[in-house]
């Protein structure tokens, strides 16, 4: 058994601290906190040790701590560090590397100049076994998380006939926890978008993407516009959803109005965090024009990188075969039968 430590309950550390306290495989050694709020009493209501800084344990005297960070790590294999962007480059130097401790990163670190915490970015359904021999590893943002469950079924089935991609990402402003960033009566975009970079990390430099993002004032998820440029005449409508009929966290919706639409559905069934943790896409939308596809998809924000942390931390500590890992995943996240219940309520009429 391996003993895992969760620095940062936020919105990805809640979720994933709540998942893998239940994987038979791990032992939850507990979270990190550095503020003294409400989440403390959430992670503490559920079972959760929680640990602070040593230099911060006076301002959590109201609550009953575990322990500090940087002694409980040494009890560590691996910490899944969800630190608010930006700090995880000095958890890195400060705490992971001098007690030689695997971590895995979230989306909003960097993979490259002096503050990278990486050099490669997972993706489960593009470079599984690349994560086996790595010590640190990011696992990418919700928008680059999404695409590589599209792009990358779509290069394996058509390879060098497909030209491009143009995709525009339409990025929600605030998640549905964060209620301290103000969303803003404004559509905003994204000069030289780093999700670019990010997503040739895992699937090639060489890939012909190209991205636009925008930021639109809403919490209930993002969407993708993407066209995708064949040297050919393109495939039909229905050849590109068969496609995708099979494939793990994909599900294909025909009647949503909307990404509201979605997560209502998503909290009717009592989905955890009313997540689905996939990617939909929008069949309804769904175009052939000439040598072009025309493809919409949502995509599930912070719940779609849970599952893909599990997955990682399995290559990571495990070497699991990529088989067994997804079963493994299955297990404790049952996104198949999400689908099936998606497809269903969201069924062509």
């Amino acid at each position: 058994m391996k003993k895992v430590f969760v620095n940062g309950y936020g919105s990805i550390g809640s979720r994933i601290t709540q998942f893998i306290a239940g994987d038979p495989d791990i032992e939850l050694i507990g979270i990190g906190k550095y503020s003294p709020d409400d989440k403390v009493h959430d992670a503490i209501s559920r079972g959760f040790g929680v640990y602070v800084p040593k230099n911060k344990i006076e301002q959590f005297k109201n609550f009953k701590i575990s322990g500090t960070i940087e002694d409980t790590l040494e009890k560590c294999d691996l910490v899944i560090d969800a630190s608010p962007g930006g700090n995880g480059y000095a958890n890195k130097k400060n705490l992971y590397e001098p007690k030689n401790i695997q971590a895995i990163f979230q989306g909003g670190e960097k993979i490259t100049g002096e503050n990278a915490v990486a050099d490669l970015i997972f993706n489960s359904r593009a470079n599984y076994v690349e994560a086996f021999d790595k010590k640190y590893v990011m696992q990418g943002s919700c928008n680059v998380t999404g695409m590589g469950r599209i792009l990358q079924p779509l290069k394996e089935k058509y390879g060098k006939k497909i030209k491009r991609f143009d995709a525009t990402l339409l990025r929600r402003w605030a998640d549905l926890e964060d209620y301290k960033t103000e969303v803003k009566d404004s559509i905003e975009w994204t000069r030289k978008p780093h999700h670019n970079d990010d997503v040739k990390n895992y699937m090639g430099k060489d890939t012909p993407l190209f991205i636009r993002a925008f930021k639109v004032p809403t919490r209930q998820m993002h969407v993708h516009s993407m066209d995708i440029r064949f040297n050919e005449a393109a495939p039909s409508s229905s050849e590109i959803l068969e496609l995708f009929k099979n494939e793990y966290g994909v599900a294909t919706l025909y009647t949503a109005k909307g990404t509201k639409d979605i997560r209502d559905f998503a909290e009717t069934t009592k989905f955890s965090f009313k997540d689905t943790n996939m990617i939909h896409i929008h069949a309804d939308m769904l175009e052939v024009q000439d040598d072009i596809v025309k493809i919409t998809y949502s995509d599930d924000q912070t719940g779609i990188v849970v599952p893909e942390n599990h997955l990682l931390m399995q290559a990571m500590l495990f070497k699991r075969n990529k088989n067994d890992a997804f079963k493994h995943t299955e297990e404790l996240f049952h996104m198949e039968e999400k689908k099936r219940i998606l497809e269903e309520h969201f069924a062509q009429k």
